[in-house]
């Protein structure tokens, strides 16, 4: 596995290495790409979550936390310089075998410093029944991207403070609040510092022989980033404010083994569906709007209806695992 490596170690916004696994999905020849990178404190949200709900954004604005949306699904994540986020692009596109192989590499590089790893749920890395790794995945036209946070050691107080997750996530697993369900390899007991522990985990994934970016790399790759920042991305498909006086239909469920679920359904006066939001920390492998949302606007919100507009359609081919009883089960 080859190692894309920033000319300096300066270290840049959480979107700018966001692009720069885009730029080398797009624009790298076919091979597996692996980089690690540190960032300033950041919340990153998932491609379909509503950051308001999901975020105490008084919180982050008063301490200095960026607040930004990735292009995968799955949970919101804090990341700051005491853990290093993994990058890991590759021409694999099946989810299973992608997700699969990266968290295998990710177990053996914990093994092989004596720690204890398990893989449990959809994309997790468990110590001692906590986790210490979180991970989500999203497709390219001929290539995957996988990247995740390793937590080396956090700032619990300020992590619980910044997201603020369901309680439905929270009763699921257990626990009481998200300090009691992660760890972080310092409290495990690790032997080297974060930057030591960076350097060993390049070292082990990949074959010693970096390839160094160029400026003319970097350019393009802060080109991408822009469009991390554009307030439509940020805001995803949650804030029509044209819609809020329409009557609403709400939905908050938790599926196992799939994700989390936020369904909003607007209404016109004769009941007909004018919108649909499907929030949540779920992962996607197609596209929502053409497989799902497009077959039920301006239907009758009837349960005939609606079970007929989506009769051929299998959403585990737009969210893993979701059955299409589950998928009815959100939306009426």
């Amino acid at each position: 596995m080859k190692h894309l490596l920033l000319p300096d170690e300066s270290p840049r916004r959480l979107p700018f290495y966001l692009a720069m696994e885009e730029w080398a999905a797009r624009r790298m020849p076919p091979c597996e790409y692996f980089f690690a990178w540190r960032t300033r404190p950041t919340v990153i949200c998932g491609r379909h979550q509503d950051m308001d709900k999901e975020v105490d954004m008084a919180y982050c604005r008063a301490h200095g936390i960026d607040v930004v949306r990735r292009r995968s699904g799955g949970g919101c994540v804090y990341a700051d310089m005491n853990n290093w986020m993994f990058s890991y692009i590759t021409p694999s596109d099946e989810v299973t075998s992608t997700f699969g192989r990266y968290t295998a590499m990710m177990s053996a590089m914990l093994s092989s410093l004596g720690f204890d790893v398990a893989a449990t749920g959809r994309n997790d890395l468990f110590i001692g029944g906590r986790k210490v790794a979180g991970n989500a995945f999203y497709h390219l036209p001929g290539r995957s991207i996988v990247h995740g946070t390793m937590l080396y050691d956090i700032d619990f107080d300020t992590m619980s403070h910044a997201i603020t997750p369901g309680r439905a996530k929270l009763e699921s697993k257990g626990v009481k609040s998200v300090s009691s369900h992660v760890t972080c390899l310092k409290a495990e007991g690790i032997k080297m510092s974060v930057e030591d522990f960076g350097r060993y985990a390049i070292e082990h994934l990949t074959d010693g022989k970096p390839i160094v970016l160029s400026p003319a790399q970097l350019a393009e790759i802060e080109e991408i980033e822009k469009g991390y920042y554009d307030p439509a991305f940020l805001a995803g498909r949650f804030k029509d404010l044209s819609e809020k006086h329409l009557p609403e239909i709400v939905r908050d469920r938790r599926i196992e083994g799939v994700g989390e679920f936020s369904t909003a359904i607007t209404l016109d006066e004769e009941r007909h569906i004018r919108t649909v939001a499907i929030s949540g920390d779920y992962f996607i492998t197609g596209d929502i709007d053409t497989e799902i949302i497009s077959r039920l606007k301006g239907i009758r919100y009837d349960s005939g209806e609606i079970a007929e507009a989506l009769a051929d359609c299998d959403p585990e081919n737009v969210i893993p695992g979701l059955k299409r009883e589950q998928l009815l089960s959100l939306l009426i």
